[in-house]
């Protein structure tokens, strides 16, 4: 019995669904290794922990930027990593994995996804584009003649598509997502507050108070960063207000994405999209104001999926699934 698993390969995490268990595994995309021996120490939560508090000669790095290998080996190592822990020790037979691409990824991109999944131990590799797959994992039936259009946020890549027949007609991907709000925040915070702190503190910034459209009732918190003036550890209380303006910049660009693939959706394909409505997924949709923000600048009713940070990796495994259940058929 060969073991079909699907890997959603995000830039700030990945996830592994295996057939008949679900999502069995969920581990940020970090891997810690020794800059002098090349040696792994850690890999996924147990490296993001790492991030910006190593010694000199081990480094924490994500080898994925924007959806696309940026560190080949690394990758494969952690791919198999990820394997190997989903499926535990007991596999004789290699199995068959299906991965997700961004859409809009050039050929040698993925050439090096696909090369790095059979490096790490797999039978066969198929890809599929990441909105076909968070729109199968979100639950909507693609292979019908109907628009259904998916905006999928996760760390490197936010990818927008109208899917129809179980392809995407028309699609676009750009580099603004969840990476990018942590960016802003920063950099906001340094502008603003002469205040300097780290991504891991912008990252809880974002999710616990952060919004791209105005709260009815506004929430702060207390964040600690360095003086950049004194140059001395100091505490700043930060409000949601102020993370709206520093993301306006980001969700604005996505916005803009969505209009832009909206302006070249065929007429037919526009009219059921405006009748169903976008989708959200992928962990970027998780931020408050999101679905407001875009259904006031479309005027589309505009809703999150129900797990949207697992939606990805669903789709994938359901894809494998049913490419082998096509293969026992034939």
């Amino acid at each position: 019995m060969a073991v079909d698993i699907g890997i959603d390969l995000g830039t700030a995490s990945v996830l592994v669904y295996v057939k008949g268990k679900g999502v069995v595994l969920k581990e940020p995309s970090v891997v810690a290794y020794d800059r002098e021996t090349n040696e792994v120490k850690a890999i996924g939560e147990e490296a993001r922990l790492m991030l910006g508090r190593t010694p000199g000669n081990i480094i924490a790095v994500r080898p994925l930027r924007h959806g696309v290998i940026s560190d080949y080996t690394i990758t494969e190592k952690m791919i198999k990593y990820f394997i190997l822990k989903a499926l535990g020790r007991r596999t004789f037979k290699k199995p068959r994995i299906c991965i997700c691409v961004p859409s809009g990824v050039t050929e040698v991109e993925k050439k090096a996804v696909e090369e790095a999944t059979f490096a790490a131990g797999a039978r066969e590799v198929h890809l599929i584009e990441e909105p076909v797959a968070a729109a199968i994992g979100a639950g909507i039936d693609i292979s019908k003649a109907c628009g259904n259009m998916i905006v999928d946020i996760g760390g490197g890549t936010a990818d927008i598509a109208v899917i129809s027949l179980g392809g995407s007609v028309v699609s676009t991907s750009i580099k603004i997502a969840g990476d990018d709000f942590d960016e802003a925040i920063v950099r906001y915070m340094r502008k603003k507050h002469n205040l300097l702190i780290g991504e891991r503190t912008a990252e809880d910034i974002k999710i616990k108070i952060g919004t791209c459209f105005p709260l009815a009732q506004p929430e702060t918190m207390d964040v600690r960063g360095r003086n950049l003036v004194t140059g001395l550890p100091k505490t700043v209380t930060v409000s949601s207000e102020e993370t709206e303006e520093a993301l306006r910049e980001p969700t604005l660009q996505i916005v803009e994405a969505v209009h832009s693939v909206l302006e070249k959706t065929p007429p037919e394909l526009a009219a059921d999209v405006a009748d169903r409505g976008i989708v959200l997924t992928g962990g970027g949709s998780l931020l408050r104001g999101l679905e407001e923000l875009i259904e006031d600048k479309t005027g589309i009713n505009t809703m999150t999926a129900e797990e949207p940070m697992t939606c990805v990796a669903i789709g994938t495994g359901k894809f494998v699934e049913f490419l082998a259940g096509k293969r026992d058929d034939d």
